[in-house]
């Protein structure tokens, strides 16, 4: 043990200066080079390299951010097909339909399905890539019996109009409710019996909400905000299908916005002095954009009307704008995709039948219906035009904690890029731009640092190489100079270069 330590002291005290200024010229050359790569990535694909390799290796390790069912998602046939049909484009990701095939077998199967033929059927159906295919096993199970799950799929499907889809899904209720009754009286019989009553309740809840969705579709709005309050009631727990979402929507466009009010109070549980305090034990996550931009319009709505940026820049904030300001400042943080679409600053497109929290899909979903609602409050979007960038100026880098949420999530573009179409482009906020000027700096400090060792190791050579780029550098003004004095006389350019 001694010698060892008596050797690595003798090797430090033998090396010279030069050994440390060839390793401190070194390190710089590498960092001088690494930066020159990471500013050239960044100019050209708008993201770190080290930063995305490092995602990309950690992010098996860390898990993939979660994906949720869009709740406002739109009918294939009546609705995603027509898009194709019109513009030839796939509104919908192959990734986008694979994890909605997963949510089929999930809340519309169970084990016992091979008790009912229908069910098998049906079970096979939801595994089944082909559109036409799946179709043909929903008429199939139709005629062995009534099955709920086959109308789900040809209401979904087939019907090419919101009219057709609940048709179907009103013959879907009946089939559903009978199951739905027979699997209630058998629930605690066994563990098959759970599961089947789980999943006919599942089922039921799906058919209702989409039968409200029709409703709202189809204009009768009154009418879908009492079946969604009706499901809500029935079925209080299964708060996973988000059925409150649409009731907001609806509630919006008949302009009640005391009932709105009173839903963002029970779902969003923070009132504005809550989310004020920025500390990292108050901070928390809502549940969705729509619950924050549904508060920001409300608190937006007292002051818009008579809002002018000029009058508040000289008299400041009265309390009622402040607290619209902060409730922008509180949506804007949670996700700041959202006001490019809502001021109309980049195109929308069909909504995915998922989403991801605080990412460009959910701004999408958002935007997509309740634009509308936006619109129709008189200076909501001039409120939302003046604050949203001073805001998004403040949210931190995706790394670092925010002031009132958690970090922004750092997958959140792989993620939207698999969701959305290939035609749209994906935003990718919050991303700052470095100045030109730090660039600049850092790669004359890099160029610097890797001249002054290439001197130092090899001072003859870089002579000889200063001498000839400087050679060069000089050639075209040597070559004027010549001419000038070429075509002036002797005389006059002696006065010249005397002066």
């Amino acid at each position: 043990m001694f010698g060892t330590e008596s050797s690595l002291s003798m090797f430090l005290n033998t090396l010279t200066p030069k050994f440390y200024v060839a390793l401190t010229g070194t390190s710089s050359l590498i960092s001088g080079l690494i930066l020159i790569f990471e500013w050239w990535y960044f100019r050209k694909y708008g993201t770190s390299f080290i930063e995305q390799v490092s995602v990309s290796h950690l992010r098996p390790l860390l898990g993939e951010c979660k994906v949720w069912r869009n709740p406002l998602n739109l009918f294939r046939g009546a609705e995603y097909n027509r898009y194709t049909w019109v513009t030839g484009r796939e509104p919908l990701t192959y990734y986008d339909m694979n994890l909605s095939a997963q949510d089929h077998q999930t809340f519309f199967t169970c084990d016992s399905d091979h008790l009912r033929p229908a069910d098998a059927i049906m079970q096979k159906a939801w595994r089944e890539r082909n559109p036409q295919a799946r179709i043909s096993a929903a008429h199939e199970a139709l005629e062995l019996e009534d099955c709920a799950t086959a109308y789900i799929l040809l209401a979904e499907e087939e019907a090419t109009t919101i009219v057709e889809a609940e048709k179907l899904f009103k013959q879907a209720v009946k089939a559903g409710e009978g199951c739905y009754r027979r699997s209630q009286q058998l629930q605690h019989h066994g563990a098959q019996y759970e599961a089947q009553h789980r999943r006919d309740t599942n089922v039921l809840v799906y058919i209702k909400r989409r039968l409200a969705m029709c409703s709202r579709k189809l204009g009768r709005t009154r009418e879908a905000v009492k079946m969604m309050r009706d499901l809500m009631k029935e079925f209080p727990l299964l708060s996973m299908f988000n059925i409150h979402e649409n009731l907001l929507e609806s509630l919006l466009e008949l302009q009640n916005y005391a009932d709105v009010q009173a839903v963002l109070a029970k779902y969003d549980g923070r009132t504005h002095t809550h989310w004020r305090m920025n500390t990292s034990n108050h901070i928390s996550l809502p549940k969705s954009a729509t619950i924050c931009y549904t508060a920001a319009l409300l608190k937006a709505r007292a002051v818009s009307d008579k809002f002018s940026p000029e009058a508040a820049s000289r008299r400041g904030l009265s309390t009622a704008e402040m607290n619209a300001v902060e409730a922008i400042h509180r949506a804007v943080e949670f996700n700041p995709h959202v006001p490019k679409y809502l001021l109309e600053m980049k195109s929308l497109i069909l909504p995915p039948e998922h989403i991801l929290k605080r990412g460009d899909s959910e701004a999408i979903a958002y935007a997509f219906f309740h634009l509308q609602h936006w619109k129709r409050v008189e200076g909501a979007l001039n409120l939302l035009h003046c604050t949203w960038e001073g805001t998004f100026r403040m949210i931190p880098y995706p790394l670092e904690k925010g002031h009132l949420f958690y970090p922004y999530p750092i997958c959140t573009e792989t993620a939207d890029r698999e969701l959305l179409p290939m035609f749209h482009e994906v935003s990718v906020y919050p991303k700052k731009e470095l100045p030109f000027f730090i660039l600049f700096t850092a790669g004359l400090c890099s160029f610097t640092a890797m001249l002054a060792l290439l001197t130092h190791q090899f001072p003859e050579l870089m002579g000889v190489f200063a001498k000839a780029f400087l050679s060069t550098l000089f050639a075209p003004l040597n070559f004027i100079m010549e001419k000038v004095e070429s075509i002036l006389p002797s005389s006059l350019w002696h006065q010249l270069t005397r002066i």
